[in-house]
């Protein structure tokens, strides 16, 4: 309904701003990684935004970026995650480092967002496997569904996406996982 507003910033107070557009005051609720981007009171700003309309409230939301608000979408879609804790988890966490986390599977990274406990970041993990972080971290000579898993538990073991693909590049397509990660393990050391 709102995809984005236009206008000068009126007010601040984390989480929140209010947008003038045009004489009418928009508030809207920012993750902090956008919020500390914004410019000062008075400046002019763009934020793309999400409309979330409830029986009791309309709550209309606000990002410097297109990947912020789709990773927010993606995040209130799944079940017991609203969009509080989205917004927790985008102020906790970047894109990127999020990406990361469900790419590497490591819930031990999303626990350490206020909020988010043990079992609701294993969900988390679960529902955004191959929704989110799908592309990082997978280079493109990754041939099958073996390397990747090969290449995810490099990454899982603390090896830098860098490192454990340049691993992967020296192994043999037909490598099954286990043999896959001694070999890759053996070529880091």
């Amino acid at each position: 309904m709102i995809g984005r507003l236009s206008g000068v910033i009126a007010e601040k107070s984390p989480p929140q701003v209010l947008i003038d557009v045009a004489g009418v005051g928009y508030e809207l609720d920012v993750p902090m990684s956008t919020f500390y981007n914004l410019g000062a009171l008075g400046a002019r700003t763009v934020l793309l935004t999400h409309l979330s309309i409830r029986e009791d409230a309309h709550q209309l939301f606000g990002f410097l970026t297109s990947e912020e608000r789709t990773t927010f979408r993606q995040l209130i879609r799944i079940s017991g995650i609203g969009p509080k804790m989205a917004l927790g988890l985008l102020s906790g966490l970047s894109v990127s480092e999020l990406s990361q986390a469900v790419t590497a599977q490591d819930a031990g990274r999303l626990t350490k967002v206020p909020g988010v406990g043990k079992k609701t970041a294993e969900r988390l993990l679960l529902e955004l496997r191959g929704k989110l972080g799908a592309d990082l971290g997978v280079p493109v000579s990754v041939g099958n569904a073996a390397q990747a898993d090969i290449l995810q538990a490099l990454i899982a073991l603390g090896y830098s996406e860098k490192d454990a693909g340049s691993a992967l590049k020296n192994l043999p397509t037909d490598v099954g996982v286990s043999e896959g990660i001694k070999l890759a393990l053996k070529k880091l050391s």
